[in-house]
């Protein structure tokens, strides 16, 4: 949901499969500094950006229409809307789909990065737009309608700044936030790999095999630390993408099919589970899972077609301000909403209702996302950027002492570092 397709390298042609030695590898792969004669820049597979904002807006409809609240004057609301929420009672599937985009894109741009450059563009490009929404919910439920945050306190509120809120148990002051976590774990995750050095084709896909299929005994072990950092129920959506990625960048293999189709499969079960429980306690509808499973091969369907296909190169005008409001629409659309819905279902109908609600968020998205991500989301990114280079600069003594004293085998799983950018083996 949160990535940008931060594209900097020309994908091979699809249906190609690419070489060992191939100067299109990154230079990340082949232990060599990228150079600005290396760098190119790519089609922004625009329509990815479009089918994002979908992706949103389905969320959105999914908790106007469907969801069980009464700011509608009835409860639940697909009891005002009972044509409607017979199909937006699938919206929620947009957050699959954003998952499935995020484990394609977050390989996509920081693919041969150094991990301050890494940990600088998400933060910048999370963090902006993210504190506007929270310092606006907050005020909205803790000020102009506190009966949505009676469960909330002021320290809840400054937790959620952090976006860490999910780790520390406080609640979200805006239930849409719980992907942010996911998300950040995620990151983590692709972090960790970067220290490793294991950004290589080879081990990428050997994560993305072996991370979602170690995530099905998490549930099993004590505590939640596992389920936590592993998120078995999610893992195969992200690891999917990561898989698209690899046959975007690399080409096409056997192996990499069937990884995508490995962790596909784990998707379609995990979500087939938990969406038709949800859609009955949340919605209403008995919704047998293999909708569901249909949905989900459908999900990476598309992205396939998106990204390993011509389409890749189709642009539409719009498709990346469409790309832009995804994510300020996605935080600010649904306590702000219910809000707006309830303060005008009384005088006007619902369809205007609905309509004016909608744009009213896109609007305000627009203005959040001209106002603020795009003054201060490089400023802030690049100060991120710099302070984790000082910081890896002050261990990097450490670690050069660690190379010396270490026996042989354990400074063969050490990550060689070449221009600041990590070298896999």
């Amino acid at each position: 949901m949160t990535a940008t397709l931060d594209i900097v390298r020309p994908a091979p042609q699809s249906g190609a499969t690419q070489p060992a030695h191939d100067d299109a590898a990154s230079p990340a792969a082949r232990g060599g500094q990228p150079t600005e004669a290396r760098t190119k820049r790519a089609p922004r597979l625009a329509l990815l950006d479009g089918v994002r904002l979908l992706a949103a807006l389905a969320v959105l409809l999914y908790h106007y229409t469907a969801w069980h609240h009464g700011h509608w004057g009835v409860e639940p609301a697909r009891d005002a809307w009972p044509v409607l929420s017979k199909f937006s009672v699938f919206g929620n599937m947009g957050v699959q789909l954003f998952f499935v985009i995020s484990g394609f894109v977050i390989l996509l741009s920081s693919y041969g990065k150094r991990p301050a450059q890494f940990i600088g563009s998400r933060i910048g490009r999370l963090f902006p737009a993210y504190w506007v929404a929270v310092l606006l919910t907050g005020t909205l439920v803790f000020l102009i309608w506190p009966v949505m945050g009676s469960h909330l306190s002021l320290w809840d509120w400054a937790v959620n700044l952090t976006m860490l809120q999910g780790g520390t148990g406080n609640p979200h002051i805006d239930g849409v936030y719980w992907t942010l976590w996911a998300e950040l774990r995620f990151y983590g995750l692709v972090l960790l790999l970067m220290f490793l050095g294991w950004q290589t084709p080879g081990r990428l896909l050997a994560f993305a095999a072996v991370w979602p299929v170690a995530a099905l005994a998490a549930p099993l072990l004590p505590g939640n630390f596992f389920s936590q950092a592993l998120m078995p129920e999610y893992a195969p959506l992200f690891a999917g993408g990561m898989a698209l990625f690899l046959l975007y960048r690399f080409g096409h293999t056997p192996l990499r099919w069937a990884v995508l189709a490995l962790n596909v499969v784990l998707s379609a079960h995990h979500t087939g589970a938990s969406a038709s429980r949800e859609a009955m306690e949340l919605v209403g509808y008995s919704v047998p899972a293999q909708t569901y499973w249909a949905i989900v091969v459908g999900i990476f369907a598309a992205v396939a077609l998106l990204a390993l296909t011509p389409l890749r190169r189709v642009s539409l005008p719009g498709m990346a301000l469409a790309g832009a409001l995804t994510y300020p629409v996605y935080l600010l659309h649904q306590v702000w909403g219910w809000w707006l819905i309830e303060n005008l279902s009384p005088w006007l109908p619902r369809p205007l209702v609905l309509a004016l609600t909608i744009g009213i968020v896109c609007a305000a998205a627009y203005l959040v996302h001209r106002t603020v991500e795009k003054r201060f989301g490089r400023g802030l990114g690049s100060f991120a950027t710099r302070v984790a280079d000082l910081v890896a600069s002050g261990r990097e003594p450490a670690r050069r002492f660690a190379l010396r004293v270490a026996p042989a085998p354990a400074r063969r799983l050490m990550p060689d570092t070449v221009g600041g950018i990590t070298r896999g083996r």
